[in-house]
């Protein structure tokens, strides 16, 4: 039972630590990591006993949240994969957690754009330039890798779900 009840906890967390840190190393998330994510969701609901009904409103937090996200895409506000990216995390959080995430995923957005725009001030040691992903981070000229800030917001959120209690309830 330890398994299947730290499963989904393992999966969730990992899919958001490497979606985060691939944002901000190559400002991408990979179609395959959303994708996977977003079926991960359906197997950890399985596994923890999701109620077919609650799982079906999970779906449509998720699918609501990727007709916003393409909104957003489509107004140059964010990127594509930050749109999937929202979609599929908003399926792991549900409804009931989905405007806190959204909330908290703004305030990490916000405080992450001040930050870039303060390090995009300050000069850059020359040794710094040949990290590429540093050097680009550094460009004016390129966008903030919001991506991390929705992993991060994720991951606050998650053990506010229904899913992880869940989860939790069976180890």
């Amino acid at each position: 039972m330890f398994l299947l009840s730290t499963l989904p906890i393992v999966l969730f967390a990992a899919a958001m630590i490497f979606a985060g840190i691939r944002d901000l190393t190559t400002m991408t998330i990979p179609n395959w990591l959303t994708l996977g994510l977003a079926l991960a969701f359906f197997l950890a609901a399985v596994l923890v006993g999701m109620p077919l009904g609650e799982i079906a409103r999970h779906a449509s937090a998720g699918f609501a949240l990727l007709l916003v996200g393409m909104g957003l895409f489509s107004m140059g506000w964010i990127g594509g994969g930050d749109a999937k990216l929202v979609a599929a995390a908003s399926l792991w959080v549900g409804w009931t957690q989905a405007l806190p995430y959204l909330l908290v995923a703004t305030i990490l957005g916000g405080g992450l754009t001040v930050a870039i725009l303060f390090y995009r001030t300050m000069p850059l040691p020359a040794f710094l330039f040949r990290v590429s992903w540093l050097a680009r981070l550094h460009d004016r000229k390129e966008g903030v890798p919001y991506g991390l800030a929705l992993a991060a917001a994720g991951l606050l959120i998650f053990p506010e779900t229904d899913l992880f209690r869940m989860a939790v309830a069976l180890g």
